[in-house]
């Protein structure tokens, strides 16, 4: 496994919409694992394929501490509002506020190749539908609920709160 680089806000990349995974091999399967590793060391809660250079629809998260790696991924249900301060791997040491789903329903496709259906609220429904933006193109300042709200994360919890800043990037 490698800790890939993570391209920031004016990479080109990131603003690319990611093609689908044609079906998961070895080489996907690798991509996921050093996507996790480079995930946890940021360290963050998700991670999108363009986020490290590949323009592929593949995303991993990790949430209350349970894994989710998938490629294709795509939202079949959103319900209810949530905002709150969220944050970017590729856009750090900022925070903005952004209006998100409380609940989602995904699916795509497991490391081995197996369609799955992830069920999420709060954190959870926030990183994913976070993710698939990134893998549209879309980074979560394009969605702040007002420019007003992006500031630098330690205005927002304090030099002292790194745990906390890191559940904030998404």
């Amino acid at each position: 496994m490698a800790i890939l680089e993570i391209f920031t806000k004016d990479d080109p990349r990131l603003r690319a919409r990611a093609k689908r995974v044609p079906r998961v091999d070895d080489g996907t399967r690798r991509l996921m694992d050093d996507m996790v590793e480079t995930m946890l060391a940021a360290p963050g809660v998700g991670l999108a394929g363009n986020q490290v250079g590949t323009l592929l629809r593949v995303i991993v998260l990790k949430v209350e501490n349970q894994l989710y790696q998938l490629a294709n991924p795509e939202l079949i249900r959103a319900e209810g509002e949530q905002i709150g301060y969220e944050g970017c791997l590729s856009v750090p040491g900022y925070v903005g506020e952004v209006a998100r789903a409380e609940r989602v329903v995904a699916k795509g496709l497991n490391r081995h190749g197996k369609e799955v259906r992830i069920k999420g609220t709060g954190l959870l429904a926030r990183a994913i539908q976070h993710e698939i933006d990134h893998l549209d193109g879309i980074l979560f300042t394009d969605k702040l609920t007002s420019l007003d709200t992006l500031r630098p994360v330690e205005e927002v919890l304090g030099a002292e709160h790194s745990a906390e800043a890191a559940e904030l990037a998404v």
